[in-house]
């Protein structure tokens, strides 16, 4: 089997650039070289590599300075911020949240809430609805709800939350607002400003194009003035080379959610799929997206596949998710797919197609007439 670069539809899950391995390849010898040598240089040049990593991800979410850091993951990431809010905030009260958030989200908030002693409440999609309605988060968020974690997009369905009325409604309602916004961003423009919200959560992969282990941690310096992390260590501090166990103050800004000494392997690794990011004409990129989604809805049409995702470009990210008749023939197909070189992947009996900077026009007409050849064998 030959694996086609130009038809690969995995932005999704990894996401590939031009000269991705050797500018990573490249990093990681660069690192090595410097950790390797024998003098005093390794942590100057590391903790750069972290801040030049948090920079990307600053200009990326339109960030303030002192507002972003370094985490291994979104669970990771909300977790942390859950566990530093003032006591008792949570307390007695609701935690709100969609069904079809990230799963990894939704196992961390079922634990949580007896530890935080909150009310977990999960708002299902209707009946024979592919996605959790905006409308029906809002008939569920009233004034008991303290914190809703909302997801901008889906990875079930690519469907787009209306981030301007839920932020709008959630202010009114007096909760604090998170976001994980993992599948779309490095996509679709997004601003921590518009809408204002109290933190953010993301990784490096996907359409980010980075590496994993890579997480980002946006929190709003007024909330971050009002948190204390429950895991602390030297760099939560402002000076993190105070040795005095009894003078311990947390940092003025987000370097408080810091703990022990930092993990620089994922952030410097990433730092060349950022760079490439930060070059890149990001508003062709999301043309193209748009222009081959079109190619896949067509097609898959033609096909009679059902699509799961909303058909307006303005209520979904850059994926498509197609519903096939059982798991079992979502496997089928997708064999017969990567048989004839096309990278993609399926949840259930959803097949995922995801077309990015490297996905060719060409590709994408060929992947929809291979489709229609496994679904008819």
């Amino acid at each position: 089997m030959t694996t086609r670069e130009d038809g690969y539809f995995l932005y999704h899950s990894i996401g590939q650039y031009p000269g991705k391995e050797a500018g990573l390849s490249a990093a990681m010898a660069e690192l090595a070289a410097v950790w390797s040598a024998p003098n005093d240089q390794q942590w100057p040049y590391l903790l750069g590599k972290r801040g030049e990593f948090i920079d990307y991800w600053r200009a990326i979410i339109d960030a303030p300075a002192g507002s972003a850091t370094t985490c291994e993951n979104v669970t990771q990431g909300v977790d942390m911020v859950m566990r530093a809010l003032p006591d008792g905030l949570l307390r007695g009260r609701k935690v709100l949240v969609a069904a079809d958030c990230f799963p990894s989200n939704h196992f961390l908030l079922t634990r949580l809430q007896e530890r935080l002693g909150f009310e977990l409440v999960t708002v299902r999609a209707r009946q024979g609805a592919n996605f959790v309605a905006d409308e029906d988060m809002i008939a569920e968020w009233d004034r008991d709800v303290a914190l809703c974690l909302i997801t901008w997009v889906s990875s079930t369905t690519s469907r787009r939350s209306d981030l301007e009325t839920l932020v709008d409604h959630g202010r009114s309602m007096g909760s604090i607002i998170g976001v994980d916004i993992t599948q779309a961003a490095g996509l679709l423009p997004y601003s921590v400003e518009a809408p204002n919200v109290d933190f953010v959560v993301s990784t490096s992969l996907k359409w980010m194009c980075g590496t994993p282990g890579a997480g980002i941690l946006y929190v709003h310096p007024d909330l971050i003035r009002d948190c204390r992390p429950e895991l602390c260590g030297w760099f939560s501090q402002d000076n993190p080379f105070n040795w005095d166990i009894d003078a311990f103050e947390y940092a003025p800004d987000i370097r408080r959610f810091d703990n022990g000494t930092p993990s620089i392997m994922p952030s410097a690794a990433s730092v060349p799929a950022l760079k490439w990011h930060a070059s890149a004409d990001r508003e062709s990129i999301l043309r193209s997206n748009r222009h081959l989604c079109g190619i896949l809805i067509d097609g898959a049409d033609d096909l009679g596949l059902k699509l799961l995702t909303p058909r307006s470009e303005e209520d979904r990210g850059g994926s498509l998710m197609f519903g096939l008749a059982s798991p079992e023939q979502a496997v089928q197909v997708l064999t017969h797919l990567r048989g004839a070189g096309f990278s993609a992947d399926t949840r259930g009996a959803t097949l995922r197609l995801s077309p990015g900077i490297q996905t060719s026009e060409e590709a994408t007409r060929e992947v929809v007439v291979e489709l229609g050849k496994a679904l008819a064998g």
